[in-house]
């Protein structure tokens, strides 16, 4: 199964997905990572389709600091999958991870491993994704709030990137979510 979507790119095997939550400015967090915003909102949301998209994952890629966010949570919550964490600083004994310090290396890994279906998550990730190309689906859910300052989900590109709206959903408590094909050009 070929899944590259830019045109002259080497084909991969496997898909990458962003499933996100963004605040109506577009960030992902305070500037100090904090998410507790999202999480007390997003139990007032209902179902999000979260435990359905994350049944279809077989791999997660992610960034130092969403790791180490993930790490304050007190539990693991992705038992059974994959986990790549992109760092050039990161040492860690975690059995839980496996550790790559170039995007090379991760995509190698992917391929190598025979993942299917990869979950791109943290902002830098997803911008990292973008800019190279290699992103397939965003979903994004907007939570009803301004935070005004903040980690953005996306950042500067080269050109843009065309989007083809897929779905929108009205969630609970004012929430909205939308999926996007993501079209790359080169």
């Amino acid at each position: 199964m070929t899944t590259s979507s830019t045109p002259g790119a080497p084909e991969r095997a496997f898909r990458t997905l962003v499933y996100i939550g963004t605040s109506l400015d577009g960030f992902i967090a305070r500037p100090d990572g904090d998410i507790d915003w999202l999480n007390e909102r997003g139990a007032q949301a209902g179902d999000m389709g979260y435990e359905a998209f994350m049944a279809g994952i077989d791999t997660l890629v992610m960034g130092r600091n969403t790791y180490e966010k993930i790490l304050t949570f007190g539990f693991w919550p992705y038992e059974g999958k994959r986990v790549a964490v992109l760092s050039t600083q990161l040492t860690t004994q975690d059995a839980n991870v496996t550790v790559h310090r170039s995007l090379d290396a991760v995509l190698e890994a992917l391929a190598t491993e025979g993942a299917k279906n990869v979950y791109v998550d943290g902002g830098q990730m997803v911008q990292t994704f973008l800019r190279e190309g290699i992103l397939d689906e965003l979903i994004i859910t907007t939570a009803p709030v301004l935070l005004g300052a903040g980690i953005p989900l996306f950042g500067h590109l080269d050109h843009d990137i065309d989007l083809t709206h897929r779905e929108t959903r009205a969630l609970g408590a004012g929430f909205v979510q939308t999926t996007y094909a993501v079209s790359q050009r080169p």
